[in-house]
């Protein structure tokens, strides 16, 4: 029923009622009908009166923007990180998923098929007993994908195999005249220029071989530790204590079987004392313990290291661009200190120039960074010309208009190189069958697929691999 059919019932209703109580009909006043809905109010509202909430803009300089915040949202309802919490957690490494599954028959390098040339092109897993001298070290980064997998293994590439030879041509050698190699590491960004330097510790780990390793140049010239002029140097030279004694910390628990079962076979001048009898790793434990005796104990234990009979030494530096230019210290004239004015740089550049000799054979790495490497022209100038000696071409003219760095040209200009290109077909169809067998990959491994990643990898960039099988998910 419509409204005004029952506005018009009550009222007729309403008249019935009146007329029984003999009330006259025309002392009757009804109201007049009113709509329900009216809209009268908005039709005769003021209309200058301003909506809440619409007021005109703030005049300039003037803030009109006021919140309060209560005492609880002003201390922060999160806990602060303590000193050093961001970093350990932007350095942390998971070298294992227990989610993974396990890669049946996945074989384990060892000492006596560390140098196999049959491994090339096959995945290999690394030993319990290495994966732990690796992270003493710091050979694993933070951005690799050890996480996704069970277990640490790599990819026994091209480039892994060639340094495998070089290692065992060391070995074989004469011991009258030990052969050494000192080698550029380089190649395009997420090659996998890094993980070689990786295998290469692994191999001079499994065969019993001193390792040292500068895990990151950066850490030595980013003027993040402490320094000290160090007296009677000409030229001039800076200690870094802290870092040399962390240093001597990790080549304790790299090479822990070795120094503990070798005693100190000469007298040195330390200005701690040092029990008679004592072992290299109790002289190396001295120098990790006392910062301020760092520098002098590894001066000491490096010429233990070199005395006739001693393994071959395998030194290896990631970030080789970093300290092959000035650095972020200052001297007392206020100007930067050059790198190689550092006394752990000034030895490293030592060995790779050959100023210092290792008698004993032995391997020294500079690995170059794609992704974190300031441009340096003595690097690109010395790659240039050790390619053209490795294929009797002609050198390379440099261009005069650009600033190079002569004490670092001269350090290098007798280095081999070693480049970490794509890897091929094979290769990547095996990395990819590990990836499926681990879970991580649960598309079907065939030669159409391989061929379609490789190509979308940049031609085999490893880095590129696993990003488009692992990573990304379409």
């Amino acid at each position: 029923m419509s409204s005004s059919m029952s506005l018009r019932g009550l009222s007729q209703l309403s008249l019935d009622a009146v007329s029984r109580s003999a009330i006259p009909t025309r002392s009757l006043m009804i109201a007049p009908q009113a709509s329900c809905f009216s809209t009268s109010a908005a039709r005769y509202a003021n209309p200058t009166m301003k909506k809440k909430g619409m007021g005109a803009a703030p005049k300039k300089g003037v803030k009109s923007l006021r919140i309060t915040k209560s005492n609880k949202d002003a201390a922060g309802s999160g806990k602060r990180p303590a000193p050093g919490e961001r970093k350990a957690m932007r350095k942390r490494i998971v070298l294992s998923n227990d989610n993974a599954l396990e890669v049946a028959g996945l074989q384990d390098l060892t000492a006596e098929n560390a140098l196999d040339a049959s491994h090339q092109g096959k995945v290999r897993g690394i030993p319990e007993e290495a994966v732990d001298a690796l992270r003493a070290v710091e050979a694993f980064k933070p951005r690799q994908g050890w996480s996704l997998f069970r277990r640490p293994a790599v990819l026994m590439r091209k480039e892994t195999m060639e340094l495998a030879q070089i290692m065992k041509k060391i070995e074989s050698s004469e011991k009258s005249k030990k052969e050494s190699k000192r080698i550029i590491v380089y190649g395009e960004r997420m090659g996998g220029k890094s993980t070689l330097l990786l295998q290469g510790i692994t191999m001079a780990f499994l065969r019993k071989w001193t390792i040292i390793n500068l895990p990151e140049g950066q850490d030595i010239v980013n003027a993040h530790t402490d320094y000290a002029p160090l007296p009677g140097s000409q030229p001039l030279q800076y200690t870094q204590d802290t870092y040399t004694a962390g240093l001597l910390s990790q080549i304790v628990k790299a090479n822990q079987g070795f120094l503990a079962a070798t005693k100190v076979s000469a007298k040195h001048d330390l200005p701690l004392p040092l029990s008679k009898g004592a072992t290299l790793k109790q002289l190396a434990e001295l120098g990790a313990a006392n910062p301020e005796a760092a520098w002098p104990v590894f001066v000491a234990l490096w010429t233990e290291l070199t005395q006739p009979g001693r393994p071959p030494i395998l030194v290896g530096v990631d970030g080789l661009s970093h300290i092959m230019r000035e650095s972020e210290y200052l001297n007392s004239n206020v100007k930067p200190i050059h790198a190689h004015d550092l006394t752990i740089v000034r030895h490293f550049v030592d060995l790779f120039s050959g100023k210092t000799a290792l008698p004993n054979g032995g391997l020294v790495l500079g690995v170059t960074s794609g992704s974190n490497s300031p441009a340096n022209s003595a690097i690109e100038l010395s790659i240039a010309g050790a390619e053209a000696r490795q294929s009797k071409s002609a050198l390379p003219q440099w261009n005069p208009y650009k600033a190079i760095d002569q004490r670092a040209v001269e350090c290098l200009k007798n280095v081999d190189v070693l480049k970490v290109s794509g890897i091929s077909k094979e290769e990547a169809r095996s990395i990819m069958d590990y990836y499926a067998e681990s879970g991580v990959l649960r598309a079907q491994v065939n030669e159409g697929f391989v061929s379609e990643r490789w190509s979308l990898a940049g031609m085999g960039n490893i880095g590129e691999l696993e990003r488009a099988t692992v990573r990304l998910r379409v």
